[in-house]
């Protein structure tokens, strides 16, 4: 659904090609909001920020880079809990997120009804809901896009057990005296601990 949802914003405005160093191919598009015109990026599809093939790991760093002013993750809302581990990632690595929870009309047929108001409460960003192949109910992920602050959003935070939260704050605080950091510190810090990234 994540590029059937781009193509509905881009239409015909779009081109693809390789990711610089990379045999990964990329779409960029235009889309255009009341107040803003967007610059799209169809990033390769992943579970994860914990990159394990050159395809996540393209997706990674771009959104863990300060190239991106918003991120969009798409969720499908028949099985909205499976993508629920990279929208807590990206959360934790990006300064404005929208959640775009895409397939509505298929989970209604399967009598569910994703709560998307307290989705949004609880992860603190605006949660929206779409068909993409009904390019009309695009219009709201447009809006949500136009009404987003310039100031970084704050997030849901995951707290996790002291012991780890200790770890945690003296990775950051590391990370944060020597500059050697991409995105959020906090996030960085994680991902050491998991194993993900080193330094």
């Amino acid at each position: 659904g994540k590029s059937t949802v781009f193509n509905g914003l881009t239409g015909g405005r779009q081109h693809t090609g390789n990711w610089a160093g990379k045999t990964v191919t990329t779409a960029i598009g235009t889309c255009y909001g009341d107040k803003r015109n967007y610059t799209l990026v169809d990033l390769p599809g992943t579970y994860s920020l914990s990159a394990r093939s050159a395809e996540e790991e393209v997706a990674r760093d771009f959104i863990c880079s300060d190239k991106a002013y918003a991120v969009v993750v798409v969720c499908d809302a028949t099985c909205i809990e499976r993508n629920m581990h990279l929208v807590l990632q990206v959360l934790e690595a990006a300064p404005r997120v929208i959640v775009c929870v895409n397939l509505m009309d298929e989970a209604r047929r399967k009598g569910i009804e994703p709560d998307l108001k307290k989705l949004s409460e609880r992860l603190k960003v605006p949660v929206v809901g779409t068909c993409a192949h009904k390019k009309s109910t695009l219009k709201s992920l447009i809006t949500a896009l136009d009404n987003l602050s310039d100031e970084a959003t704050k997030h849901y935070t995951i707290r996790y057990p002291d012991r780890i939260e200790t770890a945690i704050k003296l990775i950051e605080t590391a990370l944060v005296e020597s500059g050697k950091f991409y995105a959020d510190a906090r996030y960085t810090a994680i991902r050491i601990l998991s194993g993900a990234v080193s330094f």
